[in-house]
């Protein structure tokens, strides 16, 4: 049976391309890139290069890109290097939508005496920018809002975000996982101080993350060891992953185009078709301000967790947007944020394209969903109800 994955906000396959790349550096080429000796600096070379392919992809300078294990950890030392170059700052603000890795870091810091706002979002997942302006204090040491939501895709204006916390001499740093390779990103022209990406979302390796700090801004290291990273970061370069990682920042810039078109005609195309054909649906989220290849919606009085079953069933492959497989019985934070009613947040599905789909697959799909969700409408006593009281 054919895996058809849309499930590529939670991770990507490896490009061939980066596994190409990388193959030669766990046998062939395994000197130690610090190493004085021509074998090892000759892997010193194409980490450089790595280097300069993820500062092309987002418009930065190679000094100003750092690289970690992860996307969690390079969240976690920008809001940690934030608070201890600024130790007289007491407050943070984010928002209510964010990653658990800055959202957990922060009710973390809420135990150890800091101040956290995290700010509401509309119905459709958007910020309310007066109010972030007011959120903004003299003890304020660092905001810390993500450029686009991984359950939704609804994009948060964070450039404007940046120069406003620029204005009143605070550190911004944006969670960009989801957004880069996405959609365009030159940093040189934002007020953005510090970003963080995870390789494993735009088809490179797991293990692998970058955090850009621009030059200037005040940075205490999360990992202390050797003098790797410039100092910045201790530890012995996962050399293969981050030379997949430049690799793969390499084909993001050249596949932008295909994203913002032929990905997101795909998503379009299977978000229409399942709202014409399935009835007490809603898309979650702004529909115009949102990643290219994302669509999350709900199917009212059921659960997310039995349709991906079903659908697995058929080799289809998404998320829900309920934390029930988590064994909470709550619905996920970002939907409970938008004031998603507690009908259709139980049967949020999350789909998520890339440039691996095929309209083939998305046919499939639209062919296969109708049908696995009046079967399971038909055994809900919800469902049930809803008709007899006319709501359905």
């Amino acid at each position: 049976m054919k895996t058809i994955y849309l499930d590529n906000n939670a991770t990507t396959q490896v490009a061939p391309e980066v596994l190409e790349a990388m193959l030669p550096y766990f046998h062939e080429l395994y000197g130690n890139p610090s190493s004085m000796h021509t074998f090892g600096g000759q892997v010193g070379r194409k980490l450089r290069e790595a280097r300069e392919h993820v500062a092309a992809l987002l418009g930065a300078s190679p000094d100003e890109i750092i690289f970690t294990s992860c996307g969690s950890e390079s969240d976690n030392a920008a809001i940690r290097s934030a608070l201890a170059s600024q130790p007289g700052k007491r407050h943070i603000v984010t928002s209510r939508v964010e990653h658990p890795a800055v959202k957990a870091l922060c009710a973390q810091l809420v135990n150890e005496g800091y101040r956290v706002t995290e700010l509401p979002v509309d119905g459709d997942g958007r910020l309310d920018m007066e109010q972030y302006r007011r959120s903004l204090t003299p003890d304020t040491a660092i905001v810390s809002l993500m450029w686009a939501n991984n359950e939704t895709g609804v994009i948060f204006p964070v450039e404007k975000a940046a120069e406003i916390a620029r204005a009143r001499g605070i550190l911004f740093h944006t969670d960009a996982v989801q957004a880069v390779g996405k959609i365009p990103i030159n940093l040189s022209k934002t007020a953005i101080d510090m970003l963080s990406i995870s390789g494993h979302k735009l088809h490179a390796p797991k293990g692998i993350g970058v955090l850009y700090v621009r030059k200037g801004t005040r940075f205490s290291p999360f990992l202390i060891g050797g003098h790797q990273e410039k100092g910045r970061r201790g530890g012995t370069e996962n050399t293969p992953s981050i030379i997949g990682l430049g690799k793969a920042c390499e084909l993001a810039n050249q596949n932008m185009e295909a994203e913002n078109t032929r990905v997101k005609e795909l998503r379009d195309k299977l978000e229409n078709e399942l709202l014409s054909r399935v009835t007490n649906s809603r898309v979650n989220g702004d529909r115009i301000n949102r990643l290219p290849n994302t669509s999350n919606i709900s199917f009212e009085f059921i659960e997310g967790e039995s349709i991906l079953l079903m659908m697995d069933e058929y080799g289809i492959c998404a998320s829900s947007g309920s934390a029930c497989t988590s064994g909470s019985l709550q619905p996920s934070h970002v939907l409970r944020a938008m004031g998603v009613p507690f009908t259709m947040a139980h049967g949020s599905i999350r789909f998520s394209l890339s440039v691996y789909n095929t309209d083939a697959e998305i046919e499939f799909v639209i062919e296969k969903l109708p049908p696995i969700i009046e079967t399971l409408r038909n055994l809900s006593p919800y469902w049930t109800t809803a008709q007899q009281c006319g709501s359905a």
